[in-house]
């Protein structure tokens, strides 16, 4: 299943019907998510006034590009306006006709770090040197902001950062355990590009693509005081069995590479202009506008993909059979960020593909066991499924009788984690390319 990317990120306005055509109700109520999410609709209201000095802008994450061009046009034309933004590769959106390039962008590697991120790491610290009281700093930050950020603490190469996130991008951590050890492990997150830009007045417009939309969590806080520890980052290291090298252990230890810390009575400057809430609100209204009843399950859900998965198999099977806890028809939504454990293959087999969306797809189809009635579609907001080309994937009632007639086992699959592989071989796959936001995963339940 492709989308165009325009139809991903601005849906039409008229849903189809539910029970005509469930697969495209499915794939508007995505798209209406992802319109919720863009950058420019609620930018305007949190801008700050306009200094007596400068105005530099710095910021790092997957929406980036669209947030410098949301700045850009909403920016008084002749007021000074320059920075620099990191944003994934391929993630820059094509720039409106007419708008002056202010802010440059450059791109750097997602999830995984690269020397990329890490030179626009050193730069934007080399840019806010020598900044005065007069001056004001914007920094734009949006998920995916903590890999694209790669300053390695004294001691750490880039080498070793990159091992370590892949460590942690597999053992199954949450994402505040991961941002949690990336703060203590960087010379920029945890609240250090803000100390940085002092006197300067520091406000960050952030996009959420966190549970509970912590901005201290949302690419590791760069602008925000951290309330974690050495000591919790090395208890997360050593409950994932994750390693590294014995002068940063040392560190850690001895508490020299601790955080900025929150001041009492401080208040930093931080305005979320789209949350995982909104968009699920969003696509229930379009909902609800085309008859259907709508249940918002949570925009903060956790755990095992699979196993979310399957505890939402559960509750759309209870609908469909015994019209419990939920009447049918329905639209069940559900957000936030699941996490994907990869699991040890025996030697010989090909590694899986796939991320949290397709994962959750896996799971959702082995315990749904071709309910009738029940259609679904996974995806994340950012438009790419882990590192693949797909949003997600979608589950229809007959998509455990087709795998098996293509000679597909969900059980297998699961097992080497290769959610990309089935879906695809159905042509199951959600594919939108990027979307220029990122509000985390997106679920939703069709039961008929």
């Amino acid at each position: 299943m492709t989308l165009d990317p325009t139809q991903a990120a601005g849906a039409p306005s008229a849903a189809p019907d539910p029970a005509a055509d469930p697969a495209r109700f499915l794939r508007h109520l995505y798209g209406v998510a992802v319109q919720a999410a863009l950058p420019s609709l609620r930018m305007a209201e949190h801008l700050p006034a306009v200094p007596r000095g400068r105005t530099l802008v710095l910021g790092a994450g997957k929406a980036g590009g669209s947030m410098v061009h949301a700045l850009e046009a909403l920016w008084p034309a002749d007021a000074p306006l320059s920075g620099l933004v990191a944003t994934r590769y391929g993630h820059i959106p094509p720039r409106p006709e007419g708008l002056a390039a202010r802010i440059e962008i450059v791109e750097a590697a997602h999830p995984v770090p690269d020397a990329a991120g890490e030179v626009a790491a050193q730069r934007m610290l080399a840019l806010a040197q020598g900044l005065t009281a007069d001056d004001l700093v914007i920094c734009l930050i949006s998920g995916g902001g903590s890999a694209l950020l790669a300053l390695p603490a004294e001691g750490l190469s880039l080498a070793d950062k990159q091992r370590i996130n892949r460590a942690l991008l597999e053992s199954g951590a949450g994402i505040a355990e991961m941002n949690c050890v990336r703060k203590h492990l960087s010379r920029i997150k945890g609240g250090r590009l803000a100390a940085a830009c002092a006197p300067a007045k520091v406000v960050t417009l952030a996009i959420s693509d966190v549970p509970g939309d912590d901005p201290a969590v949302i690419a590791s806080g760069p602008t925000v005081p951290d309330a974690t520890t050495c000591g919790d980052a090395l208890r997360i290291l050593d409950r994932h069995r994750i390693e590294v090298p014995a002068a940063v252990r040392a560190a850690l230890e001895s508490g020299a590479l601790e955080t900025p810390k929150p001041e009492a009575g401080a208040d930093p400057a931080v305005y979320l202009i789209a949350t995982p809430r909104q968009s699920l609100e969003a696509a229930a209204q379009a909902a609800r506008a085309a008859g259907m009843a709508v249940h918002v399950l949570s925009d903060e859900m956790e755990g095992e993909s699979r196993e979310v998965g399957a505890v939402h198999a559960a509750l759309a099977r209870a609908v469909a059979r015994h019209g419990e806890p939920f009447a049918r028809p329905c639209v069940v939504l559900s957000g936030g960020e699941t996490t994907v454990t990869v699991r040890e293959r025996p030697a010989g087999t090909a590694r899986g593909r796939g991320g949290r969306a397709g994962e959750f797809c896996l799971g959702l189809a082995r315990a749904l066991q071709g309910q009738p009635g029940v259609w679904a579609l996974a995806a994340d907001t950012d438009g790419i499924d882990g590192v693949e080309d797909n949003a997600g994937a979608r589950v229809a009632p007959d998509t455990l009788d087709r795998a098996a007639a293509a000679g597909l086992r969900v059980d297998e699959h699961l097992a080497r984690n290769d959610a990309y592989g089935f879906f695809s071989a159905l042509g199951d796959l959600v594919v939108t390319g990027p979307t220029h936001t990122n509000v985390n995963d997106f679920r939703v339940l069709l039961i008929l």
